[in-house]
């Protein structure tokens, strides 16, 4: 299995997910912000069946892609310096649907995930914000996402962004801090002192999932873990 993870992400996180697969390690320079430049969920978007991949993401990392034998889709829209064109890549998709901000959204996505529910919302970082556990169950930190998929009869669970480090913001936000392998929640730092952990713990067990905390230390934003099965894209 392939993970790609954000290079700044700490070295224990790095090293417990090294025990589940070869890590791709995320670092670019002069194509966005320095904040999100090694974050996954910027410069690919993951649907159950496809893996989209953004036409500026350098060349060793498509090499690096196809040693793996992983297959892509390359995106049409290059990854922008600022919002929002930083943000074509940065969907939420399940099974049966995909959430984005569609002004912003890369058009290779919509074209072939055109089957699926479309759910709009304003936040055009929707993947940094939101956690899928299925196409009913999500959880983010961010008002207006929750808001819309209440109305689409979604449950969803609210949480405090405080406290989740970002490099030059006053916090990051809840979906960066995960990543989501099967059945397994994988958070990049520990709940113990999140002052939603009871709530956030309770509705992911409920969901039939467990949580693997990689270190112990406060939630890092990495813009999110991507799990790459070698049979599957």
């Amino acid at each position: 299995m392939l993970i790609i993870i954000d290079k700044k992400i700490p070295d224990p996180a790095k090293e417990k997910l090294a025990s589940f697969g070869t890590l791709l390690e995320l670092e670019t320079r002069g194509i966005t912000y320095e904040a999100i430049a090694g974050h996954p969920d910027i410069f690919f978007h993951q649907s159950p069946r496809h893996l989209f991949v953004a036409p500026n993401l350098p060349f060793h990392y498509i090499e690096m892609l196809q040693q793996e034998d992983i297959d892509f889709i390359p995106g049409e829209q290059a990854v922008g310096k600022q919002y929002p064109a930083s943000s074509a890549y940065n969907a939420v998709s399940t099974d049966k649907l995909l959430i984005h901000n569609f002004r912003n959204t890369d058009a290779s996505i919509t074209r072939l995930l055109e089957n699926t529910q479309l759910i709009h919302v304003d936040q055009g970082y929707t993947r940094c914000n939101l956690l899928a556990l299925d196409d009913q169950h999500f959880i983010t930190s961010d008002e207006g996402i929750a808001g819309v998929l209440e109305r689409y009869d979604k449950t969803c669970l609210k949480v405090r962004p405080e406290g989740i480090i970002l490099e030059g913001f006053e916090h990051g936000f809840w979906g960066g801090c995960c990543g989501i392998y099967h059945n397994k929640v994988f958070i990049l730092g520990t709940l113990a002192d999140h002052p939603d952990r009871q709530e956030i713990e309770d509705f992911i067990t409920a969901r039939g999932h467990y949580i693997i905390e990689l270190y112990d230390g406060p939630l890092f934003d990495g813009g999110s873990i991507i799990f790459l099965e070698h049979d599957k894209y």
